[in-house]
């Protein structure tokens, strides 16, 4: 086993530019953007099993097992598989997904949708998210196949599509799990690479996307008091929102163990409301923002709080803070009152790595001889599915490593003189 290293040796940096160009050629059409813009994922899979077929059972060629499976047209998951000598021993790399963000070309100073060099820097949407962990595990499963290298652990790799938006169901790793054809990786560490730093990713955060919508009287700003201003009401609402979400979100204590770089958050990014001259009080506007949760905490917890945050406030809105001398949410004379109402949109759980496991022990070993040191860190930022993988059973540990891919193909061989 000490041998693998230099059996599979370095990556070959011509072979995986080459690939990575054909890859990032069709990173125009595997935009997820629904409605609009739907991806294809099969465009990248096409160049993925250009490299993988002559080396499979498919062909004839070689050991590989490729297992190409669709659940909507043109957008396609694909499994390989490189057989171990060793029944129930299996290491995993899954989540290399095959669509992007979109790219305006008017907002870059280069073509997004072609791969450029510029020195040692490649350029172009998707070399980091994730295309080029699509090209270099396609490499090192060339690389096995190429070689036969007989090891105890069986390898595989799961490209999957439909991960950077998740309006469009049952179209990746969730149908994969849900028709059982991930079942076997529970037997070992699934690394999922698609994370952009070079030390592991141990924990992530929730996300619960939220609309306070606020409804007053629209009057004329010269008579502001026979008005009930919900500019001012769905500010004064969400400031006592914020202030009990931290009161009953406060930082965890586990937080530290796991080196999130913030606390659970729940704050505005977006403002809206109706046209109009701006000696008017509008009748409505929405703010809109988005809760951040550490793992330690319950997503559907936190959304039935929010909820009572709003009736609570409803049913006291008379006591609500006012601005000023005629500013109120509450005309007896009329028989109104302002109100708010709270939506949300798709919410998604964070996750903390298990920090017990074989899966996170190669993989610090790994980044350690590698990169020379290891300090695994947490974010409140969203990773898609990885939560329910673990729910499931599977001991999820994250990996990537963005431009730095020579570093993630040290790391991976390694891993394998680790574990397989």
């Amino acid at each position: 086993m000490a041998d693998i290293e230099q059996v599979l040796g370095d990556l070959n940096k011509d072979s995986f530019v080459s690939l990575l160009t054909n890859i990032i050629g069709e990173s125009r059409y595997v935009q997820n953007n629904p409605p609009e813009l739907i991806p294809e994922e099969d465009r990248v899979v096409t160049h993925v099993l250009n490299s993988l077929l002559p080396y499979s059972t498919t062909t004839g060629g070689g050991p590989l097992i490729v297992n190409h499976v669709s659940y909507f047209p043109k957008r396609g998951n694909l499994i390989v598989e490189y057989p171990g000598t060793e029944q129930g021993k299996i290491l995993s790399f899954v989540g290399m997904h095959m669509d992007v963000v979109t790219a305006n070309p008017s907002d870059w100073e280069f073509d997004p949708f072609s791969l450029s060099i510029d020195g040692e820097k490649l350029r172009g949407r998707g070399t980091t998210d994730c295309l080029g962990h699509v090209a270099l595990v396609t490499e090192l499963m060339k690389k096995l196949g190429e070689t036969k290298l007989k090891l105890k652990s069986t390898v595989v790799a799961v490209f999957i599509a439909s991960e950077e938006n998740s309006s469009i169901t049952g179209v990746g790793v969730d149908a994969l799990v849900k028709d059982g054809l991930l079942n076997k990786l529970k037997g070992g560490p699934l690394f999922w690479i698609d994370t952009a730093d070079k030390q592991p990713c141990i924990g992530t955060g929730g996300m619960i996307p939220w609309k306070l919508h606020s409804t007053g009287k629209l009057f004329h700003s010269g008579l502001p008091h026979k008005a009930i201003n919900p500019l001012e009401l769905g500010m004064e609402a969400l400031k006592e929102i914020q202030s009990r979400f931290y009161r009953d979100f406060p930082p965890h204590e586990e937080e530290q163990v796991y080196g999130f770089a913030t606390p659970s958050t729940m704050k505005p990014t977006q403002w809206s409301y109706p046209e109009g001259g701006i000696n008017q009080i509008p009748a409505e506007c929405t703010i809109s923002g988005d809760v951040r949760l550490t793992p330690f905490y319950s997503v559907i917890d936190a959304m039935k709080k929010l909820q009572e945050y709003v009736d609570e406030i409803n049913e006291n809105i008379e006591k609500l803070d006012t601005r000023g001398p005629v500013s109120k949410y509450v005309l007896p004379e009329e028989n109104l009152r302002g109100s708010l109402t709270v939506t949300f949109n798709k919410a998604s759980s964070g996750v903390a790595c298990d920090l017990k496991s074989r899966g996170f022990e190669v993989l610090c070993k790994a980044t350690e001889k590698v990169v020379g040191h290891v300090k695994p860190y947490s974010i409140t930022g969203t990773l898609p599915l990885i939560r329910e993988l673990k729910d499931e059973g599977f001991d999820v540990q994250t990996a990537g490593y963005g431009m730095m891919q020579l570093l993630l193909f040290g790391i991976l061989l390694f891993i394998f003189n680790l574990i397989v």
